[in-house]
């Protein structure tokens, strides 16, 4: 058996166990001992947060997680995305298109938040631990301006954003399954100054290169600042 294989039946077998989870945690809502409402899930909004909205586990102990298991993030376009792709461009774009793109998305959203944490002390694994933090992303309303459809004599595109994309993230104990945490950020990458240039399928990636990087950095923080000091 490849170590491909492998790889991929380990991250499946943490995404089977977090999809299956009791949605017990509804039963736990209420009120906190601090007087916070929790939500349905047993999580307290963050005030403050450096993202759209961030809900939390007050009682979750992060500090025990010195590493992190990053599972496949699920990748979805904004509603109608196609349609209007396809009424204002002369190439277009095909489902065989959007199945690719997804999966360079995909691919690439998980090589950056690896690259970042292991760079930043973090040992990125496909295991169960005690100390392993589960983290499931979600790619919700990509919205790509100018996609690469790869259409021999296509047009160019000119605009003054490459593009927009949301990230839910949520975050979980990987062996009991507990949800500890999730958030939802919403990013635009845009031309500095707003100046029309040439999107290409090398400016659409390195613009969610940045993108990811960013999302990725406010994780690293969360967890250095949940560890007092780096593992």
């Amino acid at each position: 058996m490849s170590m491909l294989t492998e790889k991929r039946r380990a991250i499946m077998a943490l995404f089977i166990m977090v999809l299956c989870l009791p949605v017990y945690a509804a039963q736990k809502s209420g009120e906190s001992e601090q007087g916070a409402e929790r939500t349905f899930d047993n999580l307290v909004k963050v005030e403050n947060s450096s993202v759209a909205e961030a809900f939390i586990d007050p009682d979750a102990d992060f500090s025990v997680f010195k590493r992190v298991a990053v599972l496949e993030p699920h990748v979805a376009f904004r509603t109608n995305w196609q349609r209007d792709q396809n009424r204002s461009r002369a190439g277009r774009v095909t489902v065989r298109d959007m199945e690719r793109i997804k999966s360079d998305v995909a691919t690439l959203f998980a090589r950056v938040f690896t690259d970042r944490l292991e760079s930043a002390g973090y040992e990125v694994v496909e295991v169960a631990a005690d100390d392993v933090l589960v983290v499931r992303p979600a790619i919700i309303d990509l919205d790509i301006t100018a996609p690469d459809t790869r259409t021999p004599g296509r047009s160019r595109s000119f605009t003054t954003t490459s593009g927009a994309a949301t990230l839910y993230i949520q975050l979980f104990d990987s062996v009991s399954g507990e949800i500890l945490g999730r958030a939802v950020d919403r990013r635009t990458a845009r031309a500095p100054s707003g100046v029309v240039q040439w999107s290409t399928s090398v400016s659409n990636q390195a613009d969610a290169r940045r993108i990811f990087g960013r999302w990725a950095d406010k994780l690293i923080d969360f967890l250095d600042r949940h560890h007092g000091e780096k593992p």
